[in-house]
């Protein structure tokens, strides 16, 4: 399998099941977080979840990451353009970043400071990484299935 050839594909796709995402998983490759460092710009495959609608309503930009306690998961756009932390669908917190195991490899996640989610990287290449927000989606969103996303990195 072409990773990245059909990530792009899926990227691009008018809809996507997650089971097509779980399949590319496995052959994407783990990142540490120091490959985290900086801000990214983020995108959402056309899966029909319930987070990519409340993603579109806060005009989500993206995640910044500063440090391992210094992440900022939902970088949104104000209406003036501007990009700013929006901490309010998160509890009122950010992240950190940490190692975790996660189906079968050990890789950078994103941990919430104060919801019951991770979101687990994957390198797609040096530009792209796929994500998978996991946790307790169902008790806080109202989901059960994982939510998957990308990830593009900004140019310094």
């Amino acid at each position: 399998m072409e990773a990245k050839r059909v990530f792009d594909e899926l990227r691009s796709s008018d809809h996507v099941s997650s089971d097509q995402l779980n399949k590319l998983w496995p052959h994407l490759a783990p990142v540490t977080p120091q490959e985290l460092l900086g801000r990214w710009r983020g995108g959402v495959f056309a899966t029909g979840h319930a987070v990519n609608s409340a993603l579109e309503e806060m005009n989500w930009y993206g995640k910044e990451f500063n440090g391992p306690l210094d992440v900022k998961p939902l970088l949104c756009r104000k209406d003036d353009g501007e990009i700013y932390s929006n901490t309010e669908p998160s509890g009122n917190g950010e992240a950190s970043m940490w190692s975790i195991e996660f189906r079968d490899k050990v890789t950078a996640a994103l941990v919430y400071d104060r919801m019951p989610w991770v979101d687990p990287f994957a390198r797609v290449d040096d530009s792209f990484l796929m994500a998978v927000m996991e946790g307790k989606l169902e008790s806080t969103l109202g989901v059960e299935d994982p939510y998957y996303f990308w990830l593009e990195r900004e140019a310094s």
